[in-house]
């Protein structure tokens, strides 16, 4: 039986050294991408931010007395190397707005954490690098946005079509709002980056929940991933309601990345117009139309530790958010009786110290007619005004509770698009089964058993061996290959 790997899933080094990026940059030829060192690249997002996409540029935009905000991605994604977009990008932003002018007192640092867990000391330092740190730490210059401190969120209302948005007031604020981006594969609504950064990273939990729920994310247009869904529409409403009630553009530094965090373009200015550029080189990299077959068994590993933490591979509702990514990324090459099978250690560790209330809502979902994950839909604002997760996300390090709401929204959807999917060598299996998943001791079982019952002796297998250790491709079946 011949299994199928990934495309693209070469062996790449951990970290980067301080003096070349393994990157390519278009319009730079070189026989050998790792020939690419630090000052080109450095020249590349230079050259990008002084001739921004749509608007002008920050030269044009700043003066003395000019106050600004640079918004920036969180831990969860984007690299944290040497040359990473977020340290490369800030310190080069930075030389524009003094070389204009603006004072350092007029400055502010925000990371845009949405829901996430409000980026710590730690976090900051590692993802800014030590100068960019001590440069603005110690004058309290560096915060996190925190979705619940009311006397620095502004209300905006609601777009058109009914969404509400509540925004960062330092960000509504300030003369010259910029965000820090990155146009990375991304299950929700194609990708990251451009209006995805502030429609989620500075807003509130009830904007989050005109997009991340079952009545968008269930919906015909969600899955396969694509970048042109409802919820990407959503985004770009949010994104472009917050500039008009804002008076003002943000202005947009994004870097297409790799599947290790690496840039391959950066593009600057106006997201209404840069943020589909930025696509174009992202779907070359993204979009892999790779499968001549469909596949009827799709295999891979999850760890304890990756994307949102430690746990996300044991917490149950963490691991059915990260089963349904798959899905989402490669259903146009998964037949429509596709099996998974997934090693997991399913140990019983839910990290309650990061996810406080996902041990409630595992235990909730056993009881009181809850058949399928939607139905535990009714309580996300009883969760999201829970007083002491709230405590505990502004405080603790916790996620927000109406997180899980989001991740319960998106974990249905592998059970909407598999005939099966099966936990290999859980700990603790009833956990598992308490989610729907089947349980088996090894992969041959759990495939013997697929074979007798979904898809026959002779499956088409598809090997993802780098699943949840690299960003992921979204894999496509190859041209003129669809049926």
């Amino acid at each position: 039986m011949k299994l199928d790997f990934e495309y693209g899933t070469g062996t790449m080094p951990a970290d980067l050294p301080d003096e070349r990026t393994d990157v390519f940059i278009p319009g730079i030829t070189v026989s050998d991408p790792a020939c690419i060192s630090r000052n080109q690249l450095v020249n590349k997002t230079r050259e990008s931010i002084l001739n921004p996409i749509g608007m002008p540029p920050l030269a044009e935009l700043a003066g003395k007395g000019s106050t600004v905000t640079i918004t920036i991605p969180d831990i969860v994604k984007g690299g944290c190397q040497p040359t990473s977009h977020r340290k490369l990008s800030v310190k080069l932003i930075l030389e524009e707005l003094y070389k204009a002018g603006v004072e350092k007192k007029d400055i502010l640092l925000i990371f845009s954490n949405g829901l996430h867990p409000r980026t710590n000391k730690k976090e900051m330092r590692q993802i800014l690098g030590d100068e960019l740190f001590h440069e603005f730490y110690y004058s309290h210059q560096i915060i996190s946005h925190d979705s619940e401190d009311y006397e620095h969120l502004v209300d905006l209302g609601c777009t058109e079509r009914g969404d509400r948005v509540l925004m960062n007031k330092y960000v509504y604020d300030s003369d010259i709002p910029i965000l820090i981006g990155h146009t990375q594969g991304n299950p929700y609504g194609g990708y990251s980056g451009g209006y995805k950064h502030c429609a989620t990273g500075i807003t509130h939990w009830r904007s989050i929940a005109s997009h991340h729920i079952p009545d968008v994310m269930h919906g015909s247009d969600f899955t396969p991933v694509n970048n042109h869904s409802l919820m990407r529409t959503k985004f770009d409403e949010i994104g472009m309601y917050m500039e008009k009630c804002m008076g003002k553009k943000f202005f947009c530094c994004d870097a297409v990345l790799d599947s290790i965090s690496r840039q391959i373009e950066i593009n600057s200015g106006y997201a209404k117009e840069m943020q589909p550029l930025s696509w174009q080189t992202a779907d070359k990299r993204t979009y892999v139309p790779w499968a001549e077959k469909k596949y009827d068994v799709m295999v891979f590993g999850m760890p304890q530790d990756f994307h949102y933490g430690d746990g996300m591979g044991t917490n149950p509702i963490q691991m059915m958010q990260a089963l349904s990514a798959q899905v989402i990324r490669h259903k146009r090459v998964m037949s429509d009786n596709c099996v998974i099978l997934c090693s997991s250690t399913c140990n019983g560790y839910f990290h309650d110290e990061r996810w406080p209330y996902l041990r409630e809502l595992y235990e909730m979902f056993q009881h009181d007619h809850m058949n399928i994950l939607p139905d535990m839909d009714k309580y996300g604002e009883y969760f999201a005004t829970n007083e002491e997760y709230i405590r505990k996300y502004r405080f603790a390090g916790a996620f927000h509770p109406y997180h899980g709401f989001s991740m319960m929204s998106c974990g249905h959807i592998a059970e909407m698009n598999t005939s099966a999917i099966y936990i290999v060598g859980a700990q603790e299996p009833g956990i598992a089964r308490g989610m729907g998943l089947k349980t088996r001791a090894t992969f041959e079982e759990a495939l013997e058993d697929a074979m007798k019952k979904y898809v026959g002796d002779k499956p088409n297998i598809l090997a993802l061996p780098l699943a949840f250790k690299r960003a992921s491709v979204h894999l496509c079946m190859k041209e003129g290959k669809e049926s």
